[in-house]
């Protein structure tokens, strides 16, 4: 797009936001006792896209790490559920990630979902795992 634009950018490598702001929130990605693997996924999917294979996202002991799901937490939630995911699973709702004016972590579980995300300041991330008991323990 700025290219495209003709207008000058640079690239500065990082660390993706869902890493940044899982550090600061005391909740690590992976786990031996809890989480094998992260799966990063968007909240909002394009309407003639293909979907998401929710019988394989809502697999225990992996974490999910969704951007941009808060106004999509309902739909995120009941698919979980509906596909094998655990309603007690813990969650985590972050706000403003790990900027100076973060909100920090609101933890639930996966049936509170929807109820956190309407707490807090957009963006958000979402992480939905058994990971995010640690938090506790780290944060």
């Amino acid at each position: 797009m700025a290219a495209e634009a003709d207008i000058p950018f640079q690239v500065v490598p990082g660390i993706t936001a869902s890493a940044g702001a899982t550090a600061y929130a005391g909740i690590p990605l992976t786990h031996r006792d809890h989480a094998q693997s992260v799966t990063f996924i968007t909240g909002h999917c394009r309407p003639d896209g293909d979907g998401l294979d929710w019988a394989d996202l809502a697999r225990s002991r992996q974490t999910l790490a969704i951007y941009m799901g808060a106004m999509k937490t309902p739909a995120l939630s009941q698919c979980l559920m509906a596909h094998g995911r655990v309603a007690a699973t813990q969650v985590a709702v972050i706000s403003l990630g790990a900027r100076a004016r973060s909100a920090g972590a609101h933890i639930g579980t996966l049936q509170q979902l929807e109820e956190l995300a309407q707490r807090v300041a957009l963006p958000v991330l979402l992480v939905i795992s058994e990971v995010v008991a640690l938090h506790h323990q780290i944060a």
